[in-house]
């Protein structure tokens, strides 16, 4: 980006000087340098504050969940997706971004880790900062599809009309066709990180570390990314304690780290699965999301406590409640409700983690009970507020403005 500013800057030095030669009008010299900042390029919209995530890998990261309700519903505009293919169904086009509604993927695919990582990234991050995913999965593929010297080989070895299909969506090369969507996402914002799932239609292969090498630094390379700014996240398959039928190859999938040192393993352990036992089923997806976020977050240098990495357990009796008012310009009421007498905390922390006062610790009657927080003598900014109890933990974010 630098090189191409200095390159735009130089041409805009050529014609002034050409200008100054010819002694040609004020104006005409005016108009001359106005058309050269105009069609210089687009170096100067992409933002730095737009954070991009690349996920691949084979059906649980392309999605496989049934999206419900709550799945569509308050999606933050914060949280973009890249369009990657064409979808008449959901009103799209391949190359625009839109609000992340589910599907990320593909025009009929499902509900993915990619869904719940963007929401809990935002839910914590500045309101400044937006996310986009781009999304190019493949159901059933080995990680043979995405290595860009062999996969050719592998393609031509396919039986699967439903998996030729698939790869057709994307021009019969995944990986040169995430590799062009990402440079699409340069224009408009920054790289952060690689999302992976995949492992399945590999379990066994103890090659398959080396493998996941060979592409992270090909997408390095290809893209112009530094691999101690964009590291790589790679989720567990379904887990052994969910009866995962693959579950043997999570012994391979932790060896990752060992080959790339910028590499992070997510797990999936107590992540529900189908009654496949090969994909997870909608709350294992939420979960699996959550974790992806949190992972990366915590690379970011938040601790913690993070916003919606619980599941709100409303039908067990408890809630925590947005403070009021919100945005906090002195004191406010956070309201939380319990079903049973139980020792409660509820404690204030800065946005990276740092804990900043406890508001109660102590038993509570069932019901539903506020706690009045003053917030004068703190600086304006993000904060967590969280609640614990033996059955229950939640947290939410607010603003402190002077």
């Amino acid at each position: 980006m630098q090189k191409s500013i200095f390159t735009n800057f130089l041409k805009i030095l050529i014609i002034n000087d050409l200008a100054n030669k010819m002694k040609i009008s004020t104006f005409l010299k005016t108009s001359l340098l106005v058309f050269a900042l105009l069609f210089s390029g687009r170096v100067f919209s992409q933002d730095p504050n737009f954070y991009i995530y690349l996920c691949f890998g084979q059906s649980n990261m392309e999605g496989q969940g049934t999206i419900e309700a709550m799945d569509k519903n308050n999606v933050n505009s914060r949280f973009q997706v890249l369009q990657s293919v064409n979808c008449s169904n959901l009103s799209r086009t391949k190359g625009k971004w839109y609000k992340a509604v589910p599907p990320l993927t593909r025009c009929w695919s499902g509900l993915s880790p990619a869904d719940y990582f963007g929401r809990t990234m935002v839910e914590n991050l500045p309101d400044s900062i937006r996310i986009g995913i781009i999304n190019v999965s493949v159901a059933g593929c080995k990680i043979e599809l995405y290595d860009k010297d062999t996969y050719t080989t592998y393609v031509a070895s396919i039986t699967e009309t439903w998996l030729k299909n698939i790869i057709a969506e994307y021009n019969g090369n995944p990986y040169g066709y995430l590799v062009d969507m990402a440079k699409l996402a340069q224009k408009d914002g920054v790289i952060k990180g690689i999302l992976l799932h995949q492992g399945e239609s590999n379990t066994g292969d103890t090659q398959w570390p080396a493998k996941v090498k060979k592409i992270y630094n090909n997408l390095l390379t290809d893209l112009n990314l530094k691999s101690d700014s964009v590291p790589l996240l790679a989720g567990e398959v379904v887990h052994a304690d969910q009866g995962g039928i693959c579950a043997s190859m999570n012994t391979i999938i932790n060896r990752l780290p060992q080959t790339i040192p910028t590499s992070y393993v997510i797990s999936s352990s107590k992540c529900t699965d189908a009654n496949d036992n090969l994909h997870f089923n909608s709350a294992g997806y939420r979960e699996l999301g959550k974790r992806y976020a949190k992972k990366m977050l915590q690379i970011m240098g938040y601790n913690g406590p993070f916003v919606g990495t619980q599941e709100l357990m409303v039908a067990k009796g408890f809630s925590l409640e947005q403070n009021y008012p919100n945005p906090v310009y002195g004191e406010t009421v956070i309201p939380f409700e319990i079903p049973t007498e139980t020792f409660v905390s509820l404690k204030i922390y800065n946005n990276i983690g740092t804990e900043i006062r406890e508001l109660a610790g102590q038993k509570y009657q069932a019901g539903k009970h506020t706690a009045t927080f003053n917030a004068r003598e703190l600086p304006e900014g993000i904060y967590i507020y969280t609640l614990k109890t033996d059955d229950y933990t939640g947290s939410r974010k607010m603003i402190i403005e002077k």
